[in-house]
């Protein structure tokens, strides 16, 4: 009985993989087609997006089918919870792909990026990237150094992120309404994007350690 409970506790932990991969590949994509007006990536990334909710509504099927039956205490019983959490994590890490994706196909095909703005977007855009991919890693082998990396990477979003509603808010912005909007939105985007990353962060490190880590500001509740 034993045996089968590890295994089922080793299925959720290549689950969560599997979806932080398909995380991975949108936020790729879905900054792509942003910083280019791909709206055919775009559409990819959107339509996907189903099979990334479908992914984690299965993991928390299978780990609330492990708290009914196995009732795991201990270390395992934070295991199966922490999975439950990280799973609407990551399931929202593949919303907000998406809604950069929908930011690109609303302005098609006209740009989504305001002028002037274009390289911080792209830097933005690069950070989630390697962001989720640490992430995917740090999930695969519970390297705690990749949580410290997160955080770093994370405050640099936030640092690029108040850049933009400085620029936006700045006397020198002639932008329209429509670019001022996109660019606080999309600016939101990408820097929940690493919110969120951090809190998935935060719950490995605390099932290696059994300590919680200080919660960063504006890190997101769930």
């Amino acid at each position: 009985m034993r045996e089968v409970f590890q295994q089922s506790l080793d299925e959720v932990r290549v689950r969560l993989v599997e979806i932080s991969e398909l995380v991975t590949e949108a936020i790729e994509k879905a900054t792509r087609a942003f910083g280019t007006s791909n709206v055919a990536l775009a559409e990819e990334v959107i339509d996907n997006d189903s099979v990334i909710d479908d992914k984690a509504i299965e993991l928390d099927e299978l780990a609330i089918d492990i708290l009914a039956r196995q009732q795991p205490v201990a270390s395992d019983l934070r295991t199966v919870v922490s999975a439950l959490r990280i799973s609407a994590s990551l399931e929202r890490m593949g919303d907000i792909a998406e809604h950069i994706a929908q930011l690109t196909r609303m302005r098609f095909p006209d740009r989504a990026i305001p002028k002037g703005l274009k390289g911080t977007f792209t830097k933005m855009g690069e950070i989630d990237v390697d962001v989720a991919r640490k992430l995917t890693e740090l999930l695969r082998t519970r390297d705690l150094d990749l949580a410290e990396q997160l955080r770093n990477e994370d405050d640099k979003l936030d640092e690029l992120h108040v850049s933009v509603f400085e620029k936006v808010l700045s006397e020198s912005w002639q932008g329209e309404a429509a670019a001022t909007v996109d660019a606080t939105l999309a600016s939101r985007y990408h820097e929940r994007f690493g919110d969120h990353a951090v809190s998935v962060a935060k719950k490995i490190v605390y099932l290696a350690t059994g300590d919680w880590a200080p919660q960063p500001e504006g890190e997101p509740q769930i």
